[in-house]
């Protein structure tokens, strides 16, 4: 089955097309790199995914279920690249009312454990408004770590966080495919999507022109980046 699937969708804001006869089909397990310059669509795919459009054609499956509905979305997990965290709250509680929202009780192990595997044990009173751009990035992983998801969206989940982080953030994916999660990355950063990701697709103007393994997309000899910019600037 695949984890979720784009079939010929199309979404108009007016009479842009922010996406255009875009089809994707990304197997479970596997990590995709959503790539593309400003404005390629990448967030409107990712609005779509998680429910919050529709779209104006084609449709849109997680798991073999609309998009649409609240079953699909059960088990997705999905940080955002600008986070709007509750300020005063602490990294606690704020993981504990995420937890009961999910769904997921009250989950004093599962919250222990993600608070160690992001390295947030002796932030985990402080208030999240008194943390750094780094370390919030870090709870937004926590929150994500949750459950823990069977479909992970990040967008931009490097942004803030310093080498140590970046690298930590490398092996909380890698874990996580391990346990069977699929992933999709989207980012700016094509060396960390080629470090992450076994596939990738290519987002421009609305169409996906290059998808597959990341050794499919680039020619030999040649990087994930330098692949991008010959496909973006043809």
């Amino acid at each position: 089955m695949y984890a979720f699937e784009l079939a010929g969708v199309t979404k108009r804001y007016g009479r842009r097309a922010a996406l255009d006869n875009v089809s994707l089909a990304v197997p479970a397990g596997s990590a995709l790199g959503l790539l593309g310059p400003n404005g390629a669509g990448k967030t409107t795919a990712l609005r779509l995914l998680l429910g919050f459009a529709s779209p104006t054609a084609g449709s849109v499956r997680l798991r073999g279920l609309p998009a649409s509905s609240p079953a699909a979305r059960r088990g997705v997990a999905y940080l955002p690249e600008r986070l709007r965290l509750p300020a005063r709250a602490t990294v606690r509680s704020f993981l504990r009312l995420h937890a009961a929202l999910a769904g997921l009780g009250t989950p004093e192990r599962q919250i222990d454990a993600a608070l160690e595997t992001t390295g947030l044990v002796e932030r985990a009173e402080d208030r999240i408004g008194e943390l750094s751009k780094g370390l919030t990035q870090r709870v937004g992983f926590a929150q994500a770590l949750l459950g823990p998801p069977e479909l992970l969206l990040l967008d931009e989940p490097t942004s803030g966080l310093d080498p140590i982080g970046i690298r930590d953030a490398r092996d909380w994916i890698q874990k996580l495919r391990e346990r069977g999660c699929t992933v999709l990355v989207s980012s700016h950063v094509l060396s960390e999507v080629e470090r992450t990701c076994d596939r990738a697709a290519i987002l421009h103007e609305g169409r996906v022109i290059a998808e597959g393994t990341t050794d499919e997309i680039a020619a030999p000899g040649e990087s994930l980046e330098d692949a991008f910019l010959r496909l973006v600037q043809a």
